[in-house]
């Protein structure tokens, strides 16, 4: 795994690159993102590209021996290409324009700034496309973040027409699709439909799940047009996106597709802080670590989506930030526990969010590697504390390379005769749909019926019983997992319903699933749709509440419920209400026995993650935990051998 950061030469007198450069190699880094906010320096002026500067900063880096990750520009606009197409403002849905002076001031529909980004890629590739420095670039910069992935302009109306007219054929099959009979809702032609916006009360559901749709390819051509300039003109490159944490406005899977690596940022005491699914209880006693699993969960998420496996970290969180409603420092070691356990999941890059704190401008309160002085901050020492745990170099080394390295005050290393038999590595599939986070965000139908959350909670228990997770799209290959569990899939299709009965592995799905067609209407037979073919139950009123549990689905079929909400038949098992923890853990424990997977009875604050032979466990607790007879400080890791008791060089 190799360490980067992120740098923004522009900031910064160019007296003090060189010196930054070195630093960077000083300490262990050998990858630095530039570029992804500069187009105002690139280009000032309408045409006229100023380059020389640019160039002196990619060669001094380069001079130094760090490899260049370069972001297109296009998530910041300047103000002249504003003036020159105003409407090329994305627009919120009461009818806003999202203004300039900040960032991701764009519609992905409008043609015209299209084609600009198209310009700009290209004459960036075609400048530095062949430079031995660029060994990657990164297209825009977190698509949809400030909820900029949805617009309501006019140009995504008339783009959103043509995708309609593509998808349905004619006005009559997509009137019958939506049921606009409803309310009077019928069109005579593409032409007369607007966006889901503005209306008295809520739109038509298919009106709004057709629109969520096209938003999101939207992004995902977005994000291609920009791979294939990049790819046309700087072959040999990695493409990559950082995408954000707990974010669900566009299919990232269907982004992912036209990557080499995914990337994403990870911020896990803004997340903690800025989200409901966390109680006030988890919010205080992490509030400097980070929930447990909110790191691992996102790591899990954007591996499973990676072409062959490749991810890795863009932003790694350094210190406090600047953009949730309290902003924490982290817990001494947690960079340090952040960053073994990106590596743990797998990661191939750890990228720090900055070198250098901002004096200036809307993040200056976001921490960095440096202050703004140029003194180096507390992150600073325990990156070149992890640069010393990958060296002699900053190259692919076997993970338990780490178990020979002796020195770190918070690293535990576990000896040869506390080797963990484990038995073979097999893992646990979390299927994850964003178009069943869209479906929820339509028609919630109670207030705290939540898409996130529900997923949250059967991943958060798979962690508890130390089993490794990969999470990924309903349609992925699922031959090989111990067992399935689906937290809710309501356009359950019935090649996927065929496909989960006849996996062989106990398969889990939570409420809601099957409840909807693709179209957004209830399945003729009643939920659970197609899954009623090999789960014989049918589910006839539904209700939410304010407390616990959330949902709870009445059911009839001649089945006998297992712990008063679990309807089984064969391999299936069906959730018919919100869990509580207690029960997923019943029943992850009871699957895991089925398939024949060791658990790990962990104390609250430990997580594991396994890797090959090796066994990594962190200590997110604010006290020293005991696990398998090792202390581990607040912020600790363990290494453990697994099933190789007596082999020494494990040790």
């Amino acid at each position: 795994m190799r360490l980067g950061v992120c740098y923004y030469p522009e900031h910064w007198s160019e007296d003090w690159w060189a010196d930054d450069a070195a630093a960077m190699m000083a300490m262990g880094l050998s990858r630095v993102r530039i570029g992804e906010f500069a187009w105002s320096r690139i280009e000032p002026e309408p045409g006229r590209f100023d380059w020389g500067w640019l160039d002196r900063a990619v060669e001094t880096l380069h001079a130094a021996g760090l490899g260049i990750m370069m972001g297109t520009p296009t998530a910041t606009p300047p103000k002249w290409l504003v003036d020159s197409m105003p409407d090329m403002l994305a627009v919120d849905a009461d009818g806003q324009p999202r203004k300039f002076g900040s960032r991701r001031h764009y519609c992905f529909s409008h043609r015209g700034y299209r084609a600009e980004c198209a310009r700009i890629v290209t004459a960036l590739a075609e400048r530095y496309g062949d430079h031995p420095a660029i060994v990657a670039w990164q297209t825009d910069n977190e698509y949809g973040c400030h909820d900029t992935a949805v617009s309501y302009s006019d140009a995504a109306r008339h783009a959103f027409r043509d995708w309609l007219a593509a998808k349905h054929g004619d006005v009559g099959t997509l009137n019958a699709a939506w049921g606009n009979v409803f309310w009077s809702m019928e069109y005579r032609s593409f032409a007369e439909i607007g966006l889901p916006n503005l209306t008295v009360t809520e739109p038509n559901p298919a009106h709004v799940l057709d629109f969520r749709r096209f938003a999101s390819d939207e992004v995902v051509s977005f994000n291609r047009l920009q791979g294939g300039i990049l790819r046309a003109h700087s072959p040999g490159r990695d493409i990559v996106h950082n995408f954000m944490g707990f974010f669900t406005q566009f299919d990232h899977h269907a982004v992912a597709r036209d990557l080499d690596i995914v990337t994403w940022d990870s911020y896990p005491l803004g997340f903690l802080d800025s989200f409901a699914m966390f109680s006030d209880d988890d919010k205080a006693r992490y509030e400097r670590q980070g929930h447990p699993d909110i790191a691992a969960f996102h790591h899990d998420l954007y591996r499973g989506m990676a072409n062959n496996g490749r991810w890795a970290v863009m932003e790694q969180q350094p210190g406090p930030v600047n953009w949730a409603r309290h902003n924490p420092a982290p817990l001494p070691g947690m960079v340090r526990l952040w960053t073994l356990e990106a590596m743990a999941h797998g990661a191939e890059l750890v990228s720090y969010f900055r070198w250098r704190q901002a004096p200036f401008g809307q993040e200056q309160m976001h921490s960095g590697l440096h202050r703004p002085d140029r003194s180096e901050d507390v992150a600073a020492g325990e990156v070149r504390e992890v640069a010393n745990l990958l060296s002699p170099s900053a190259s692919e080394v076997p993970l338990r390379a780490l178990a020979r390295t002796s020195g770190s005050v918070a690293l535990a290393v576990a000896r040869s005769g506390t080797s963990l038999a484990l038995g073979e590595e097999r893992t646990v599939a979390l299927l994850f749909s964003y178009e069943a986070a869209w479906v929820i965000d339509t028609q919630p139908q109670g207030a705290n019926f939540r898409y996130l959350d529900l997923v949250f909670a059967f991943y958060c228990a798979l962690r508890r019983a130390g089993l490794n997770v990969d999470i990924v799209a309903p349609e992925a290959e699922l031959s090989g997992y111990g067992f399935v569990v689906a937290p809710t899939l309501p356009t359950l299709s019935d090649a996927t319903a065929d496909r989960l009965a006849t996996l062989g592995v106990p398969v889990l799905l939570g409420p809601r699933t099957g409840s909807k067609t693709a179209a957004f209407s209830i399945p003729e037979a009643l939920p659970p749709g197609p899954l009623q073919r090999h789960l014989p139950l049918k589910i006839v009123r539904v209700e939410s509440r304010r407390g616990d549990p959330r949902w709870i689905e009445h059911i009839e079929s001649d089945l006998s419920p297992e712990h008063g909400c679990v309807w089984r038949a064969g391999s299936l098992r069906y959730l018919s209400q919100w869990p509580d923890a207690a029960l997923l853990d019943t029943l992850v424990a009871e699957m895991a026995v089925e398939a024949d997977l060791a658990t790990l009875d962990l104390p609250r604050d430990v997580r594991v993650r396994r890797n090959g032979d090796t066994l990594y466990a962190f200590n997110y607790g604010p006290g020293p935990v005991t696990f398998a007879g090792q202390t581990l400080p607040p912020a600790g890791v363990a290494l453990f051998p697994t099933g190789r008791s007596g082999d020494d060089d494990a040790g």
